[in-house]
């Protein structure tokens, strides 16, 4: 019995020793795990750049190292919150909005930046950096990769051009389109249409104030065919659905497929948001994550990202590129005017980080919003089939019956 523990004891050891040795030196690989919102990046599809795979050779050439981009996508800064604030799982590179840059500075999710790895930041224009960056004021978290405004997306043939003409938020709670109307399925955007609709300050709304929003988005409830974030791309382009809000980027994207939607900025005020790229605190490969971050500034890869998003991008690169002003313009008119030079069309605000109780009230009235949404049709729809069951067995009962008395005479 001892000879065996023995030798087990001996073959396990080898085993371990040739597994140990072959991890340090037969794999030189990492992976790099980058979570980022859909729709934004350029992947390869349709002969552009696959930025990812881009990265990849370029660090095995500059660096003689093996890297693999694990690259993952999600629908809202409330999503991607939940993921990294959990714990569950661990990122290198993230993409949050600003006012969530904000939320994961103060809650120490992020990691501090060592620009001496991104020298590419120097890409990044002024306007951009210092106080401008209300999210991170002392550039020690950020770089900056799109920015943009919200508006609303309306398709010329579906919509009559004298409500849209308006320029307002109210063509979101228009009847004349029950059912064709698309509102966002993130309670910061959705809150937003009704706040900047009904002239509250969305930062500095009263809590009398969010509930009236809540009352509004109620009121247009019954007007919505689906709470969207990234199914919008499909039901705008095929005409399934009216009005939308979104993002101005999102829409040119949206036009290239489909020619008869039109966008405006509404005339009440907007939401104006800058996203960048950080590092969660969490992050087990911080100096590759800052090579990417720098790779991504640097000249092909961002001409690339900006073509494939169609946002507005911070990069002096290319937006001082002839050919990409060339190439957003041949796509629509207007479009270089419609993402750089509206800003001051309309008034403007960004979303910021608000207090732990406020964001507990907007939860609330968010999960309010959303049972009504939800379970109030179904509980309706399926009561109307309780209904109409029950009517359909007295139906057949009676039926019977007299077929019975038929009988009995």
């Amino acid at each position: 019995m001892k000879k065996t523990i023995v030798l087990f004891s001996a073959v396990l050891f080898a085993f371990v020793l040739v597994f140990t040795l072959s991890s340090c030196s037969g794999d030189d690989s990492d992976t790099l795990y980058v979570y980022n919102w859909g729709e934004y990046i350029s992947d390869g599809s349709e002969d552009t750049l696959d930025v990812n795979k881009a990265f990849e050779e370029y660090y095995l050439e500059t660096y003689g190292k093996k890297i693999t981009v694990n690259y993952s996508t999600f629908s809202s800064n409330e999503d991607m919150y939940a993921k990294i604030s959990s714990g569950a799982v661990s990122y290198d590179v993230i993409f949050p909005s600003d006012y969530m840059i904000e939320r994961l500075i103060k809650e120490n999710l992020l990691a501090e930046l060592n620009y001496d790895n991104i020298p590419n930041y120097s890409h990044i224009f002024d306007s951009f950096k210092g106080e401008n960056a209300f999210y991170d004021p002392q550039n020690k978290y950020t770089v900056p990769y799109a920015y943009g405004m919200v508006g609303i997306i309306y398709n010329t043939t579906l919509v009559d051009e004298a409500d849209a003409a308006e320029q307002s938020w109210g063509l979101m709670w228009n009847e004349k389109y029950s059912g064709e109307i698309l509102q966002f399925n993130n309670s910061r955007d959705a809150f937003g249409t009704a706040l900047y609709y009904l002239g509250y300050d969305v930062n500095d709304a009263t809590e009398e104030q969010w509930k009236s929003a809540k009352d509004k988005l109620l009121e247009q409830k019954p007007l919505v065919q689906a709470y969207v974030m990234d199914e919008i791309y499909n039901k705008m382009k095929g005409a399934s659905a009216s009005i939308a809000s979104y993002y101005a980027g999102d829409y040119i994207m949206m036009y290239e497929d489909n020619n008869d939607l039109e966008f405006y900025y509404p005339k009440e005020g907007t939401n104006y948001y800058v996203d960048a790229m950080c590092i969660p605190s969490s992050s087990k490969n911080k100096e590759l994550a800052e090579r990417y971050i720098n790779f991504m500034l640097s000249e092909e890869p961002a001409i690339a990202n900006a073509e494939y998003t169609y946002y507005a991008t911070p990069n002096d690169l290319v937006v001082n590129n002839e050919e990409y002003q060339e190439y957003m313009n041949d796509i629509k008119e207007n479009a270089i005017d419609l993402l750089y030079g509206q800003f001051d069309s309309v008034p403007t605000s960004a979303y910021r980080n608000l207090s732990s109780d406020r964001l507990a009230l907007i939860n609330e009235l968010w999960e309010e919003l959303k049972i009504v949404s939800d379970v109030g049709t179904g509980i309706y729809i399926f009561g109307g089939i309780i209904a109409a069951a029950l009517i359909a067995v007295i139906v057949v009962m009676v039926v019977r019956k007299k077929k019975r008395e038929k009988l009995a005479q």
